[in-house]
């Protein structure tokens, strides 16, 4: 069974933070949302919107466009 978008974004920000070593909470206060947040993210539980991708690839350190290659 093929993944859904939301799993792919979340382990994206999964695999991103994790090369970062950061953890939930220090990406969610770098991204200025809540740590909770995060967690639904990875977990595909929330469907993000355009304005929290900015602000997460931004926490990340990464364009969209950076964060989207090979997606």
């Amino acid at each position: 069974m093929s993944k859904t978008i939301l799993e792919k974004f979340g382990e994206k920000v999964r695999k991103e933070r994790h090369q970062r070593g950061l953890s939930q909470e220090e990406l969610a206060a770098r991204a200025g949302v809540h740590r909770t947040y995060i967690g639904m993210i990875e977990r595909a539980e929330k469907n993000i919107t355009l304005e929290n991708i900015e602000k997460i690839t931004k926490a990340l350190g990464l364009k969209i466009s950076e964060f989207f290659k090979d997606f």
